[in-house]
């Protein structure tokens, strides 16, 4: 007799949660977030990458832009290079340059670099990093930081747990 008690409070249980109303939260999702975007490099971490001196192939990071919607602007991430708090900083120009796939040394507008994700669409998109084979002995490093960027039409955020790539140069 228990069982059967119990097998059908588990039933009216179960008929009760699936018969409740289902809201497609993406569609309506708060306005506020509806212009909300984030950017983070994969995988999701700030681990460490290596690079030595002397290496001809670019060095790839890989960022994800995460958005649900497709819009009618273009929406900017930026990001930046920095040593701040390094006791061994590698140096722009000297270690490293940040540049394009091709090869090509791109200048930061007001310290900052940029990825343009078009209709602001979910997509990845790499920042690429030359080494310089400088003959300066010991390992010296840089972090590429990803940076939030607020506008008045939208606002890309970054993960705190893989907003930051630091960089070896051994």
């Amino acid at each position: 007799m228990r069982t059967i008690v119990f097998i059908s409070f588990l039933f009216i249980t179960g008929l009760l949660l699936i018969s409740c109303e289902k809201k497609d939260y993406l569609k309506e999702g708060l306005p506020e977030y509806s212009n909300h975007y984030y950017a983070a490099y994969l995988p999701n971490n700030n681990s460490v990458v290596t690079a030595q001196r002397n290496q001809t192939a670019l060095l790839k990071l890989t960022v994800q832009f995460y958005s649900a919607y497709v819009r009618d602007y273009d929406a900017v991430a930026f990001y930046k290079v920095s040593t701040t708090g390094i006791t061994n900083p590698a140096a722009l120009g000297v270690d490293y340059a940040i540049v394009d796939k091709n090869g090509s040394v791109i200048q930061p507008v007001d310290g900052k670099y940029s990825i343009v994700f078009p209709q602001a669409k979910r997509a990845t998109d790499t920042i690429y990093v030359k080494m310089l084979n400088n003959t300066t002995s010991g390992t010296r490093r840089v972090e590429v930081q990803l940076m939030d960027n607020l506008t008045d039409k939208y606002e890309v955020d970054t993960f705190s747990t893989a907003y930051n790539r630091p960089i070896d140069i051994k």
